[in-house]
């Protein structure tokens, strides 16, 4: 115990008498992992900003029809053509129905399944949006509002009105923000919407949808389940999708092969519908641990060029140790126990910088209309990057001082003083 605090003592000695060098190597630390935490915590916020964007108004997984052509046509069941070669052009999508088949059973068993966080119905139904002279196509979705709000956070989008003011109204439409800029409208106004059919039906806004998305707010609109069966002329058990949310996102793929084969529908899971996304997530997360990786080694490097010259600064004093007595693990572990001082300081001064800037950023007001649900810069907080910090300053600088401190341990102290 006695010798370990001597050559802490030496190693503050040494730290304390070159204090201009000490600093500095310290400061390397402190910066690089500040700029690392600073960096890694804003970028990943704001993949995460983006990814939540996208995720939350995406269902897990989606179950619907698909309309395709038949994959046997009639000419093929002639056992006369069976040795021919067959071409058939123009082949023409098979006649069915939108209408999931069973939908309110399928509904009910989806609910009771454990794996299942929520399942709600939805009807898709193409209308053209009609405001005095103008009118203008798009998508009118009836949906159960307060299950979309619990399951999509929808509420959090809805930035005039409630979903509790759709759900009280047999006649209310939250209609898209782009849409009622483009009308003129506001909340407590009216809109007619028209089928294809021919069918006009005045509609009351209870609400303004605002997701974010140009495409989405400038023809998605919502009303509920039965006011989109009454516009349609179909009876309540007309269902075309059902949206499924799960406990656990890694069971979209899986069970989402199951649904289709047991109900015979077209199940698509979150991950097939976004896979452009996610690859273009993962890119920007790749850019984002190399570029924070990157400054981490670069502070490692100043470490070593400062310890390293304080070693030739330091030789008549490693070579009077070695004469008085020290051993050469000794003069290892002095200057070894530098670097790691150097470390841990400039870590920890390193960790409070990222700590401070990260808040900051994370205070600055951020508003624009396409992200209604965002007030100030996205940051995320997550405590591994702190620890992932302090831990990449000690091994830094403990691979670092190592090499230096291995040299200075080979030193002949008879060759030093003959020098001198």
């Amino acid at each position: 115990m006695n010798r370990l605090k001597l050559i802490l003592g030496i190693a503050r000695t040494h730290l304390v008498t070159k204090i201009k060098s000490t600093v500095t190597a310290a400061l390397g630390v402190t910066f690089g992992i500040g700029a690392y935490i600073t960096l890694v915590s804003f970028m990943t916020g704001l993949n995460q900003m983006l990814d939540d964007l996208i995720l939350n108004q995406t269902p897990h997984i989606h179950l619907y029809n698909e309309v395709e052509p038949a994959a046997v046509q009639p000419a093929h069941r002639l056992e006369s053509l069976s040795g021919d070669l067959l071409q058939i052009q123009s082949v023409k999508p098979k006649q069915g129905q939108l209408k999931i088949h069973n939908a309110l059973p399928i509904l009910d068993y989806l609910r009771r399944d454990d794996r299942v966080l929520g399942a709600t119905p939805q009807i898709r139904a193409q209308i053209f949006y009609l405001s005095g002279s103008q009118d203008l196509g798009g998508v009118l979705s009836g949906v159960d509002i307060l299950e979309e709000d619990r399951l999509s956070n929808i509420g959090d989008y809805i930035v005039a009105g409630s979903p509790e003011a759709l759900h009280r109204s047999e006649n209310g439409i939250i209609l898209g923000a782009g849409l009622a800029d483009k009308f003129s409208l506001a909340l407590g106004d009216r809109i007619q919407v028209s089928t294809p059919e021919g069918g006009v039906f005045p509609l009351k806004i209870v609400g303004l949808y605002q997701s974010g998305l140009a495409e989405i707010d400038n023809s998605q609109s919502f009303a509920q389940v039965q006011t989109v069966q009454r516009i349609m002329g179909k009876p309540t058990n007309y269902i075309t999708d059902i949206n499924v949310k799960l406990h656990r996102l890694e069971a979209a793929v899986p069970m989402a092969r199951e649904l289709e084969t047991l109900f015979r529908v077209r199940a698509r899971d979150i991950q097939e519908a976004n896979a452009q996304f996610e690859t273009g997530t993962s890119i920007r997360n790749l850019i984002t641990y190399a570029v924070s990786i990157t400054l981490l080694i670069v502070a490692g490097f100043g470490i070593y060029n400062i310890l390293n010259m304080l070693i030739y600064e330091k030789m008549n004093d490693i070579a009077i140790l070695k004469a008085t007595g020290f051993s050469g693990r000794d003069v290892h572990q002095i200057f070894m126990s530098q670097a790691l001082i150097i470390g841990l300081g400039g870590g920890l001064l390193g960790l409070l910088i990222g700590f401070g800037l990260s808040h900051l950023i994370d205070s600055l007001p951020f508003e624009t209309e396409a992200l209604p649900t965002i007030s100030t810069f996205p940051v995320n907080h997550d405590p591994w990057y702190y620890l992932i910090g302090i831990g990449f300053a000690l091994v830094s600088t403990f691979i670092a001082g190592y090499l230096p401190a291995a040299r200075a341990r080979r030193i002949d102290p008879v060759k030093i003083i003959r020098g001198n």
